[in-house]
């Protein structure tokens, strides 16, 4: 199941919202699967947009102090 493109902020959201569907029993056996799925693929985009942004900041901070 592929995601559409989309932010960390609506990838988070998205997550949140099926995290609270877990939580509330809302969800068939069947569509929990599916869930989850997303759910883990959420957490891959999330992670690597942190750990992307992270190295962007580590990298201008390098910048910063080679710079002065």
């Amino acid at each position: 199941m592929d995601t559409p493109p989309m932010t960390y902020s609506q990838a988070l959201i998205r997550l949140e919202k099926i995290v609270k569907q877990i939580d509330s029993n809302e969800l068939e056996i069947d569509a929990l699967s599916q869930a989850l799925e997303e759910a883990n693929q959420l957490i891959s985009f999330c992670n690597d947009k942190l750990t992307k942004a992270d190295s962007q900041i580590e990298k201008m901070l390098a910048d910063k102090q080679n710079t002065e």
